[in-house]
């Protein structure tokens, strides 16, 4: 279908219109411009603009500045527990629904009660839906399916729906069962009303090559068929072949050095690369394989900085708890910092309240670290100890030479914790001004594909594509298509002949 096909479709009055689109095909563009073209027109209420993420929120926010008046931007979270938050009495939930939500983890059962709620009373679904008479829901097929049937309550009241999603992207949960759940679900919205699919590969306007051959790439990889490698290779598709030759290789990565040299090669003339992984372990692994020598992209999530805060959070004034996180966030961030090798001594000085007099470099250096968490057992005293350890790290201090924090985003919002009177209004107004600044990844950086969704880069290198990595599933299927869709220029695929994946031919 043309895109000119697709924007009279949503420009339509029909009720639900449902639009597929593959990654770099223009979907943002086209939810934004009808949301820019459509608000002028709406009589009463605004256009609700839905996303999955803060990150997605600042995109649409720039790209409807000119109408920013008649439209509303939400993550489908935020939305759900403003329902809940106003109807908190008939739902059972405090009244600072945001904060319980947040502090617990539980913005599941958040969609669950607004989703019964809006099922259950056609006053309240007649009221969002009179408020929001368009609603436009982005990456829906990441929608739970409490959070899509919230919105099809407030649909069948009344307003309008306009759905954009991609099937081949559903890459969070890794469980077949789920995804089967979730495609399920978006068959069903596309047979409930008009659909259209955005087929034109805009982001590889400048790699034309490429760019259809990632589209018939996703074409095998979801009709379960193999993604084909034989014959010419497109221009700027490249493939190489090598091994994971450490002595346990899921511990660690390494090659030999004819197999490794053509991935030195690319890293010494790319000025930009982003290298995707599957998995984080794996990210630590290529960490050290290039000798530290590019940034991991720890993506718009905290998920360490959200352990410590909960660790902080159960155990403010209990010293020992409170050593026990902060050990367990630093392991996490870095490398060379562990139990046996600092760990153990530290918890030595909290536990003697740092009554006896050190010998050395490196006791003495822990000992001032312990003396900052037993000052202030808190959010404050945990902030003082990582920016302390910060420091001697960064100078290589003897006995922390070795040591290596390699997540330094992650550390300095820790660090910044230490300048709010709570630790929850620390890591809301933290996660405030991340999403605004909507940071970008270095130019050259380590990644999960995970954390590389939304991205675009014009030169991506995945490694290692073997059977361990992408087997036939339909989560890893979908896991191999998120990476490779997002090189726009030079994509680099290394591969294994003595474990290879089942979704490659060659």
């Amino acid at each position: 279908m043309s895109d000119a096909t697709v924007a009279e479709l949503l420009r339509s009055d029909l009720p639900l219109v449902t639009v597929e689109a593959a990654a770099g095909c223009g979907k943002t563009h086209q939810a934004a411009q009808f949301a820019t073209d459509a608000a002028p027109h709406i009589g009463v209420g605004r256009i609700l603009i839905l996303t999955h993420t803060h990150a997605a929120r600042s995109v649409f926010a720039q790209r409807t500045k000119t109408v920013s008046g008649r439209v509303a931007i939400r993550t489908i979270d935020s939305f759900l527990t403003e329902i809940a938050s106003i109807y908190h009495r008939a739902i059972d939930l405090p009244a600072d629904v945001g904060t319980w939500a947040r502090e617990n983890n539980r913005y599941d059962e958040v969609a669950s009660r607004s989703r019964r709620l809006l099922e259950g009373s056609s006053l309240v679904a007649e009221a969002a839906a009179q408020r929001y008479p368009v609603i436009l829901c982005d990456e829906h097929q990441d929608a739970s399916s409490d959070q899509h049937q919230a919105i099809m309550a407030i649909h069948k009241a009344g307003a309008r729906l306009r759905v954009f999603g991609d099937p081949m992207q559903v890459i969070f949960g890794g469980n077949d069962a789920g995804i089967r759940a979730t495609l399920g679900r978006w068959e069903d919205l596309k047979g409930s009303g008009a659909s259209g699919e955005l087929l034109t590969p805009h982001r590889w306007s400048s790699s034309s090559e490429l760019g259809a051959w990632i589209l018939a790439a996703r074409k095998a990889l979801k009709d379960g068929g193999r993604v084909d490698l034989t014959g010419r290779l497109p221009k700027g598709l490249s493939v190489h072949f090598a091994e994971n030759c450490a002595r346990v290789p899921h511990k660690s990565f390494s090659m030999t050095s004819a197999h490794r040299r053509p991935i030195d090669d690319l890293r010494r003339r790319s000025g930009q690369l982003l290298v995707l992984t599957e998995s984080n372990d794996r990210v630590g692994h290529l960490n050290a394989f290039f000798d530290r020598s590019m940034r991991i992209w720890e993506g718009h999530r905290r998920e360490n900085l959200a352990r410590l805060i909960t660790s902080i959070r159960q155990s403010a004034g209990n010293v020992d708890a409170i050593v026990d996180g902060f050990l367990g966030f630093v392991e996490a961030t870095g490398k060379g910092f562990t139990l046996h090798s600092h760990g153990d001594r530290l918890k030595k000085e909290v536990k003697e309240r740092c009554s006896k007099a050190t010998r050395g470099v490196m006791p003495g250096h822990l000992q001032s670290v312990a003396r900052l968490l037993i000052a202030e057992p808190d959010h404050c005293g945990v902030a003082r100890a990582l920016s302390y350890l910060f420091d001697v790290v960064d100078r290589g201090v003897t006995g922390f030479n070795e040591v290596e924090l390699d997540l330094k985003s992650e550390i300095r919002d820790a660090i910044r914790l230490g300048q709010f009177p709570s630790v929850d209004a620390g890591f809301a107004e933290i996660t405030r001004r991340r999403t605004f600044s909507h940071p970008q990844p270095p130019r050259r950086c380590l990644s999960t594909i995970h954390k590389s969704k939304g991205l675009e880069c014009d030169n991506a290198l995945m490694l290692l594509c073997d059977r361990g990595a992408f087997s036939n599933t339909l989560y890893k299927r979908r896991l191999f298509y998120v990476g490779m869709s997002r090189a726009k220029k030079e994509l680099t695929l290394v591969l294994s002949r003595d474990n290879p994946s089942p979704l490659l031919k060659f």
